[in-house]
């Protein structure tokens, strides 16, 4: 498994953990360029999940960013980890508002 496939999987046991509804959208050239990694809905809320390979946090693509800040704009979460813990601590942030 890649590095950013153990993040993938580490932010799906969270999520699961926290009985958060999520989906993963194929990636198979035939979607939208720069849909996040996981998708979810969290207390009534949309999230968008980007992750990357440990300490490959800012290395999003001009696409990524672009569907990161028209989420943002409509209203929605999004967050780029590299690392769960990092979803952990937004979540528990965001649990707080």
């Amino acid at each position: 498994m890649t590095p950013e496939g153990k993040v993938k999987e580490q932010c799906k046991l969270l999520l699961k953990t926290y009985g958060i509804w999520y989906y993963m959208p194929v990636q198979n050239g035939m979607g939208t360029v720069g849909i996040p990694d996981i998708i979810a809905c969290w207390k009534g809320r949309f999230l968008a999940i980007e992750t990357k390979a440990p300490g490959k946090r800012s290395n999003t693509t001009p696409n990524q960013e672009r569907v990161l800040a028209e989420i943002a704009a409509h209203g929605g979460m999004q967050i780029v980890v590299d690392d769960p813990e990092q979803l952990l601590v937004y979540l528990s942030t965001k649990a707080m508002e």
